[in-house]
């Protein structure tokens, strides 16, 4: 994967910063503490009623998708923003339960950028923890220096 860019921070740092947004914070909380369904009919009959619970569901996974798409198609860094948060695989968990049932009411491709950047997410984690495991028990991790610590060749040799 290529290295981050200026761009792919500020665009983390514009996401982290929508994140903030109080609302979406509050949205975000009752997804993961309070959201329960048992299955997608119960959200269509519970949630999807035009109240605060519908707001704070369309939401979070709207948000959740958009953010997907985003490092999906490479405008940001995948590495860069798996390095960075863990809310998303805890937050895609929540859907587990009812997204299939959704597909086939909604669409097929109902949240699948965030299922397909969870999925990218869990098996970067698999491998950063196994490199970082490797470099734990005595083996050398694979590293890259810095530009300005390599030694320069000098002119004439």
């Amino acid at each position: 994967m290529a290295r981050p860019t200026p761009a792919d921070a500020e665009l983390l740092l514009h996401l982290y910063e929508i994140r903030r947004d109080p609302e979406l914070r509050r949205a975000r909380a009752w997804f993961l503490t309070e959201f329960k369904p048992q299955s997608w009919a119960e959200i269509k009959a519970r949630y999807l009623s035009h109240d605060e619970a519908d707001r704070w569901f369309r939401m979070t996974t709207s948000y959740w998708e958009m953010v997907a798409t985003l490092v999906n198609h490479g405008t940001l860094n995948a590495d860069l923003y798996f390095d960075h948060t863990g809310e998303d695989i805890v937050t895609w968990d929540r859907c587990v339960s009812w997204i299939a049932d959704a597909r086939a009411d909604i669409r097929p491709t109902y949240l699948y950028q965030f299922e397909k950047l969870v999925q990218a997410h869990k098996a970067f984690r698999v491998r950063t923890i196994a490199a970082h495991a490797a470099g734990k028990n005595g083996k050398p991790a694979k590293e890259s220096k810095p530009r300005a610590a390599r030694p320069r060749a000098r002119a004439g040799r």
